[in-house]
């Protein structure tokens, strides 16, 4: 790296915002902490991961797919966290990259990293407008294309944006307590009355030969995607109330909360059903064409059938959260790397809230570039544009994942800021080992992941370090006019 100031060595902020500056001291752990469970929409990742899981995957172990992804993931945290002391900024893994292995890699990744969160945020808005275009239609006479909805909705969202990051959290919490707390309450009822017709079933989901039954490794691949997001606890590090204190324990109660909502909402689900059936109901589900089906069944026979009418509308919420909380880290990241000379000097303007003002916007014309295309063609909102773009988008997150870890190791070998071993070289070794083999297991069954054919799933894959040429090709061009 040269020897100019860059947003990866700025490592302390004034007390009042500046022009090119974020907004300081806006958001608490739980701020934070409300932006990661948002964008990993509990409702969707139970709704939509968890019958997979249990259908493909190793049936009533997968509670304890979960326990290994988040162990996995608790693991790169720690090398995660330790860099977060000392590079504090919106640009996350651009900036922990580019720390590390270079800025070449650095701008590299931040095309990565701002692709991922583009292509996850298009996909949910296919969800979301499908979900919504039918909760419409069986309330109303009205029946409108899917996406017309996901239209207003980014219009919706742009306007959140441009509110402010503590306007978004108060939105975020609102949206995440509901889902969050339905959930947690169904798998705290099932625990307080013993379980399903077969018990709890304790051994039948975390012991080591229900972990290992079936196809574990499809098990894993779903929990790591149900993760995906928690790493956005680094892009609000401008913006938190003492970022060194704020995002370790951010990150770290995400990885615990995370982790724990999905193997006891998945136990208590599987316990509901038997352990034994839980596979052929799931699979029964997924043949329908209603995989939530599978979640929501043991839910509404629990607290009323009264409930079947509003999970749906939850999950659209859940799903609305998600697209704003990504909206949100797309954006800063357009910001950074507009500040840091990657891109065009106007996307770091901010707007009177101190939110970055044509950087959000851009961010809306690309959800727009993205999802067109797909309501052009007439396609499936599910099939194609939701699952094509969320196995991608897990794909190139944990590429940035590995790179981070990498990452770390190097930064602190030459910069001895930190010499603590198990933070600074074992856990983010170990870290990096495991997400080694999750983009294996990723790459082995990733038509499984997408639900598509061989031949898009190569050119979505393809499409990954294409990215990464791009944003290397970039730095270097404008390296060298400068």
């Amino acid at each position: 790296m040269d020897s100019r100031t860059t947003s990866a060595e700025r490592t302390e902020r004034d007390a009042a915002p500046t022009a090119n500056t974020l907004k300081p001291n806006a958001l608490g752990v739980l701020g934070i902490l409300f932006f990661v469970l948002s964008g990993q929409a509990p409702l969707t990742g139970i709704a939509g991961a968890a019958p997979l899981s249990v259908a493909l995957g190793n049936g009533s172990g997968t509670p304890a797919a979960y326990v290994l992804a988040g162990a996995v993931i608790l693991l790169f945290s720690v090398g995660f966290i330790a860099m977060g002391r000392h590079v504090v900024d919106a640009g996350a893994f651009y900036t922990y990259i580019g720390a590390g292995l270079g800025r070449a890699a650095g701008a590299g990744s931040a095309a990565v990293a701002l692709f991922s969160y583009c292509v996850i945020q298009a996909g949910m808005y296919g969800l979301y407008g499908s979900i919504v275009s039918g909760l419409v239609a069986d309330h109303t006479s009205l029946h409108l294309p899917w996406w017309v909805y996901t239209l207003a909705t980014m219009a919706v969202v742009q306007a959140l944006g441009a509110l402010g990051i503590e306007m978004g959290a108060k939105v975020l919490a609102a949206f995440v307590l509901a889902e969050f707390s339905i959930l947690a309450l169904f798998g705290l009822a099932t625990l307080v009355k013993g379980g399903g017709p077969e018990g709890l079933g304790f051994a039948d989901s975390f012991s080591p030969s229900a972990a290992l039954q079936g196809a574990p490794g499809v098990a894993v691949m779903f929990a790591l995607a149900s993760m995906f997001g928690f790493e956005a606890t680094a892009i609000y590090g401008e913006e938190a109330k003492d970022p060194k204190k704020t995002v370790p324990r951010a990150t770290y109660l995400s990885v615990i909360v995370v982790t724990g909502f999905f193997a006891l909402t998945s136990w208590t689900l599987i316990s509901s059903y038997g352990a034994s059936k839980a596979p052929e109901a799931a699979g029964k589900a997924l043949e329908a064409g209603d995989s939530a089906g599978f979640v929501f069944a043991p839910v509404t026979d629990l607290f009323g059938g009264w409930l079947g009418a509003v999970l749906p509308v939850l999950l659209a919420t859940s799903l609305f959260a998600g697209v704003l909380t990504f909206h949100n880290s797309a954006s800063r990241y357009l910001f950074c790397l507009g500040r840091d000379g990657q891109l065009p000097a106007p996307l770091c303007r901010l707007n009177g809230k101190h939110a970055p003002a044509i950087a959000g916007r851009a961010q809306t014309v690309i959800a727009v570039l993205l999802v067109v295309p797909f309501a052009v063609a007439g396609s499936d909102p599910v099939l194609t544009l939701f699952s094509w773009f969320s196995g991608l988008a897990v794909l190139a997150m944990m590429l940035l994942y590995l790179l981070t870890s990498l990452s770390v190791v190097v930064f602190f070998r030459r910069r001895r800021v930190d010499t603590r071993a198990w933070n600074t070289l074992i856990a983010p070794v170990l870290g990096a080992l495991g997400i080694a083999g999750a983009i294996w297991l990723i790459l082995a069954n990733f038509t499984t992941l997408i639900g598509g054919e061989v031949s898009t799933a190569l050119w979505l894959v393809l499409s990954v370090p294409v990215v990464m040429a791009l944003g290397v090709a970039n730095h270097r061009i404008r390296r060298r006019r400068t």
